[in-house]
């Protein structure tokens, strides 16, 4: 589908024109006072954990547009990389979509890390473009670039951490590059991030004796270094990082508040570009805090609160904080199931519990804006769910919460009683409505069911209230670990604004090409826009949680229309669209059979491509498959069945040993001549293939729109 791009507009140019007036940043118009480089990009996990809903009053414009993050969230939404002119530096690039489906079930690329490289379940690379509106090659003078903790310990025939440059497939040369690979003499199993100028890279790494280090890094590109023949770095005085010349690091011990060494496997850094701070958890429950990090000296904060126990009684490892430029608190899970507001002086406040199985192992998600805090949790400890089992669930809080409070729930399938612990429940993703909407109204997407089979859930919010959770499509056949979800909205996209959600599930995967091992898979979630203009084949997502084809082009109605529920029903909208229902999401569509007997509520992919859906229930003829209706709402004569074409799939998949980590996007971008320029990067598990670069945990680029 193909659209937000219209509300877009006319919100940037509201914002634009708040800008030009000076009201919106005011004294922090500044690019220095935040310490981001405008023109660059970082994006790393913390940036999917501050979401912005948009501004309804001045009053929350004020709060949230001084945040460097609520600018880099608006950019990814609304820019346009645009062709660059003749005699532009080679190395810049137009910002082509390069989202071609490959039948043959293979990414864009895939590097190998290492054998055995894996950085865990909730893990996610980072990525940097130094220009919002161009795609950068390797033989410009500042490239696009990503980095990987590949999850081993660094040796001098192993990087812990690896950054590739010359990403996309329309660049020139090998694609992709090893920009620098560095062993920093520790294990990084935490995600990277970058700072606002992408100058410098963080992350914590842990040594064999269990002491956690902040690592802040300056990197140089190099033309040698691979992930088995890094550059080993030996750190620099604090004092002395600052002029260091790259490439060098400096490192900061994680300690209590008696000086007491402590480990970090847990907790990944979130960067306070404004204040030049730095957040960090550890395996006691302490919070850390550091200053100077990218743009001073590197100090480990002791007064004033810092470092302080989340809860001395009970201490558990914490998961990684957010900090929210709105109220100024850090907000951080842990593994014993709770949530904490800290306050800028070191005050505690702990929530009531609500994870009773593996605990909070995922960062919570803070909407600025509206004031609230998500927090996932893999078991609610209730008996409410099929056979008095508890549930999983999503808990909302107020970012002012009070103790003991346990929020408001929706709770996403079963769970089950420890022990066995159920899995793991990772953060979800907002969709573009929810963060284009003026009163946090949107979709939440989730994977739960962690007693089960994962379960994609959408859970709908209205004016900041969660609703009745729909549930969506199961990704495997087994009781298996699934990765964060990630909802990606391209407003770029050729054809106009599409949106995916990405998940993955680490065994029995059910996308067509997983073979039943580890899959990535992703799905159409792009929503019905009223009075606009669809053209045939566009699809949506509607209120079931179910796909629309459109089927006769024209601008649709200024309310949301009555959807057919039925399989291949048909849906008026306005005047002249027509859509043809394909039925609720599958991660996959079987191939016809002959002399098969098709039930209600069967689908499969026929021998064009396309989706076809039963319409008359009946056994399908022999012999070879039937001519198929091309026509979207066709009708195909099949034996005693009968069936309608419903337009083509609305998921694709990609095999992954193991399951991915974190999901990260690359640029939103509109149509051009570089192919490859919008993308999804992760890494697997386990060890597989790696491209033609060997066997091993695999660092991968696949496309936004069709993973095969």
């Amino acid at each position: 589908m193909k659209g937000t791009a219209t509300r877009f507009v006319k919100l940037g140019i509201s914002l634009l024109g708040l800008v030009t007036l000076g009201w919106v940043l005011g004294k922090a118009a500044a690019p220095e006072q935040f310490g981001v480089a405008m023109q660059g990009m970082p994006l790393d996990w913390s940036h999917r954990h501050v979401i912005f809903s948009q501004p309804a009053t001045d009053r929350q414009a004020a709060s949230v547009m001084n945040d460097p993050r609520y600018w880099q969230q608006w950019n990814r939404q609304h820019l346009f990389r645009v062709l660059q002119s003749e005699g532009a530096d080679p190395g810049v690039l137009s910002s082509g979509l390069g989202i071609a489906r490959d039948s043959e079930g293979q990414p864009d690329w895939s590097q190998n890390l290492g054998s055995g490289a894996n950085a865990g379940a909730g893990t996610f690379p980072a990525k940097y473009s130094f220009q919002v509106t161009t795609a950068t090659c390797g033989n410009g003078a500042s490239p696009d670039y990503v980095v990987f903790s590949t999850g081993l310990a660094g040796s001098a025939t192993q990087a812990s951490v690896v950054a590739f440059d010359n990403l996309y497939s329309g660049c020139s040369g090998t694609v992709p590059s090893v920009y620098w690979a560095y062993n920093t003499g520790g294990q990084i199993l935490t995600s990277p991030t970058i700072s606002g100028d992408g100058t410098q890279v963080a992350f914590v790494q842990t040594n064999g004796g269990g002491i956690g280090t902040l690592v802040l890094l300056k990197w140089k590109a190099s033309t040698t270094q691979t992930v088995s023949s890094p550059r080993t770095l030996s750190g620099v005085s604090n004092a002395a990082y600052r002029n260091c010349t790259a490439p060098c690091m400096t490192t900061l011990d994680l300690r209590d508040s008696l000086g007491v060494t402590t480990d970090d496997t847990t907790s990944s850094v979130f960067p306070d570009y404004t204040h030049d701070v730095i957040w960090v958890g550890g395996a006691r429950g302490w919070l850390q805090k550091f200053t100077g990090v990218f743009r001073g000296t590197p100090t480990r904060v002791t007064t004033g609160g810092f470092p302080v126990q989340m809860n001395a009684a009970n201490p558990n490892p914490l998961s990684s904080p957010v900090y929210d430029f709105t109220t100024t608190n850090v907000y951080v899970g842990d593994y014993g199931g709770f949530l904490y507001r800290v306050s800028s002086a070191g005050v505690v406040t702990r929530s009531g519990q609500v994870d009773f199985g593996t605990g909070l192992v995922a960062g919570p998600i803070v909407d600025s804006t509206a004031g609230r805090v998500y927090v996932f949790s893999s078991s609610d400890g209730s008996t409410a769910c099929p056979g008095a089992t508890p549930c999983s669930a999503v808990n909302q809080f107020a970012t002012n919460f009070a103790a003991n409070n346990t929020g408001t729930r929706a709770r996403v399938g079963t769970s089950r009683v420890a022990p066995p612990n159920p899995n793991p429940m990772f953060e979800g993703g907002f969709d573009a409505k929810y963060q284009a909407s003026a009163n946090a109204t949107g979709n939440l997407y989730v994977c739960g069911n962690t007693g089960g089979v994962p379960t994609l859930y959408q859970i709908p919010i209205n004016a900041g209230t969660m609703g009745t959770v729909v549930t969506g499509p199961t990704l495997t056949g087994a009781t298996t670990g699934c990765s964060p979800v990630t909802d990606i909205s391209n407003p770029n996209a050729t054809g106009g604004a599409t949106e995916w959600i990405f998940a993955s599930v680490q065994a029995s995967g059910s996308g067509n090409v997983c073979g039943g091992g580890g899959c990535i898979m992703n799905f159409e979630s792009t929503q019905w826009i009223p009075s606009h203009a669809y053209a045939i084949g566009d699809q949506i997502l509607d209120t079931h949680f179910q796909i629309q084809t459109c089927r006769v082009a024209g601008t649709s109605r200024t309310t949301t229309p009555n959807w057919n529920t039925a399989l291949g029903g048909n849906t008026n909208d306005g005047t002249v669209v027509r859509w043809v229902n394909q039925g609720p999401q599958h991660a996959a569509h079987g191939p016809w059979q002959a002399s098969h007997a098709y039930g209600t509520g069967s689908s499969i992919m026929d021998s064009n491509g396309n989706v076809q859906v039963i319409l008359t229930a009946g056994t399908s003829k022999s012999g070879t498959h039937p001519v198929w209706a091309t026509v979207i709402n066709g009708n195909t004569n099949d034996g005693s069945a009968r069936w309608r074409n419903a337009g083509t799939p609305a998921t694709a998949s990609l095999a992954a040993t193991g399951g991915t980590g974190g999901i990260i996007i690359d640029n939103t971008v509109g149509s051009g001549t570089l192919a490859g320029a919008s993308q999804v990067y992760f890494t697997t598990q386990g060890n597989q293939t790696c491209g033609t670069s060997g066997t091993g945990g695999c660092a991968v680029q696949a496309s936004q729109a069709g993973l095969n």
